[in-house]
């Protein structure tokens, strides 16, 4: 139960791959000296952006160097495909711009090579203005400091067609609200339409492992820990929705975009999604929009997931103070939230959230789904590990597909998933 990365509106779907460059010690994490002046040239990268915000992008640039007389603010914006390709290869050749639009997952390589400013030593005084969650979200196990400005959030709730439910003998009204009745309900919707309504289209996902409650990585990040009896109870459970056809027959091979389409076309009765997906419904499905349930993710940990965007300086950039001041400007409280009036994501700086925009209600849909959204913000927890790369999620991912399968038993493709993540978390350097 994976929301993916279109609940990130614009940063589409993004393939994060570990950066070759790992830091042999010495300046890691650059602290660099960020005082002095602001002024000089720098370059300002965002990752498939510029299609949707261009104005608004353009509109930020200007008011910055308005503010910053003798600064010029080059805008680049790079496709969502192969994004983390060029930032390696832009790392590799030290043509990396001055502040890049990232990840945390993305971050890690980079703070590794001392290539991401360390922000604690080199901006404390702004740390007090944004979520500690959120502040925190940068930090990399086994390091210290935080290594990008905290951006956009965004979690969302769990959609259900009510039709589907009502024709299972479920009640419509009362959607599950923990892993036991879903797994339940999924095996009920199953049964009750021959295996022709699954509940679930996407296998579990690292993040899935986190919000079941198992424990992901040890305290020092030196290792994998999702193989231990939590975890396998998960992917058990899993493997009885497979065989009874309420986990999507195709969920070995599912991206969320085609999971949304199964959603649509009535063929999976719960998908993940956010206040956009609204929107989609409404135009692409008017039948479903009627018929839409929403209801909270579910959790054993009582915090939901979250997706944090960041803003890294390049602790190489030749115009520091300019790089952090942008970098602060574009994630400042003001302009946060004007972002967040033009698109379904939510501002990760302290109070924010305690607007009207995200706490009164009118009636309306989009707006509930984006006030609860808002308020289990406050405590959400980005459970993917920082130093869980690409490769690893397709590692996992593989061996998941063997277990419900049953080429091998839950047990062992989690011993064997944990076994080649700390292979390549070795790599990383």
């Amino acid at each position: 139960m994976r929301i993916s990365r279109r609940a990130f509106a614009a940063a589409a779907v993004a393939v994060l791959l570990p950066l070759s460059a790992c830091g042999s010690g010495g300046d890691q994490g650059g602290s660099g000296d960020a005082s002095g002046k602001v002024e000089g040239d720098i370059t300002f990268q965002t990752w498939n952006l510029r299609a949707n915000f261009k104005p608004y992008f353009e509109g930020l640039i200007a008011e910055f160097e308005k503010k910053y007389p003798g600064t010029d603010v080059k805008w680049v914006d790079q496709p969502a495909e192969g994004y983390a390709d060029k930032i390696s290869a832009d790392a590799a050749g030290g043509t990396l711009p001055d502040v890049v639009n990232v990840s945390p997952d993305l971050v890690a390589p980079l703070a590794k090579a001392g290539l991401a400013l360390d922000l604690d030593k080199a901006a404390p005084q702004y740390r007090k203005e944004y979520l500690p969650g959120a502040w925190d979200g940068h930090r990399i196990p086994g390091m210290t400091g935080t290594y990008a400005f905290p951006w956009y959030l965004n979690t969302g709730p769990l959609f259900y067609n009510k039709t589907l439910f009502r024709q299972a003998g479920l009640d419509p009204e009362k959607p599950p609200k923990t892993y036991g009745e879903l797994f339940s309900a999924a095996l009920q919707l199953a049964k009750k339409s021959d295996g022709k309504v699954a509940t679930l289209a996407n296998v579990p996902t690292i993040e899935d492992f986190g919000r079941y409650g198992v424990p992901l990585m040890n305290k020092e990040g030196t290792a994998f820990t999702f193989d231990d009896a939590k975890g396998v109870e998960l992917l058990t459970e899993y493997k009885k929705l497979y065989d009874a056809k309420a986990l999507d027959p195709q969920a070995l091979t599912a991206t969320p975009e085609s999971s949304g389409k199964k959603f649509l076309t009535g063929a999976v009765a719960m998908n993940p999604g956010s206040a956009l997906d609204l929107g989609n419904f409404k135009k692409q499905a008017p039948s479903l929009y009627k018929n839409i349930g929403i209801t909270d993710q579910i959790t054993s940990t009582g915090h939901v997931n979250m997706y944090v965007m960041g803003v890294m300086v390049n602790s190489q950039s030749k115009r520091k103070p300019a790089a952090v001041a942008f970098a602060h400007f574009v994630t400042d409280a003001a302009h946060q939230m004007s972002f967040a009036k033009k698109v379904a994501i939510f501002p990760s700086t302290a109070g924010s959230l305690d607007d009207p925009y995200f706490t009164k209600e009118d009636g309306t849909d989009e707006t509930r789904v984006r006030v609860a959204a808002a308020k289990s913000l406050k405590t959400a927890v980005n459970y993917t590990p920082v130093l869980f790369s690409e490769q690893m999620k397709i590692a996992l991912r593989n061996e998941v597909a063997k277990a419900l399968q049953g080429k091998q038993s839950p047990k062992e493709a989690l011993d064997n998933a944990v076994k080649e993540c700390d292979r390549l978390l070795k790599q990383q350097g």
